[in-house]
């Protein structure tokens, strides 16, 4: 079986080309994908990701509010009690991704990544998440 992951636009982004092509690379991947299109709030995510029992959560973010949206998904996660590893793609600055991993954002993926990146890191969330449910 799969690993899956849940794919979504959070807030006011209308852009989806890129998180398109992204669910493209995770599905040539191996992945299972589940693409919530674009406008969803961090509660839908939320929701959807139980629903829908996911592996890990991507985040596409180019509208520069992934300082805010990101953690309020890993939050409304955590008042429903489940722990899914959150990664967040898009044009997040270098020193977000620190201040990112510290809200509780499990990665971050910047623009340069390549299709073997974005396979590696949603593999290595989904590995370490599953080792520390365990240990």
């Amino acid at each position: 079986m799969s690993d899956r992951i849940l794919v979504a636009k959070v807030g006011l982004d209308g852009h989806d080309r890129g998180v398109k092509v992204v669910a493209r690379i995770l599905r040539d991947g191996g992945f299972e994908v589940i693409y919530t299109g674009l406008f969803q709030t961090p509660d839908k995510v939320a929701s959807a990701a139980i629903d829908e029992d996911v592996d890990a959560i991507g985040l596409s973010m180019l509208s520069g509010a992934h300082m805010t949206l990101a953690p309020l998904v890993v939050a409304k996660l955590r008042e429903r009690g489940v722990d899914i590893p959150v990664v967040v793609g898009g044009i997040i600055p270098a020193p977000d991704a620190a201040k990112l991993a510290e809200l509780g954002v499990a990665g971050v993926l910047t623009p340069g990544a390549s299709s073997d990146d974005v396979v590696a890191i949603m593999r290595a969330v989904i590995d370490r998440s599953r080792a520390e449910a365990v240990g």
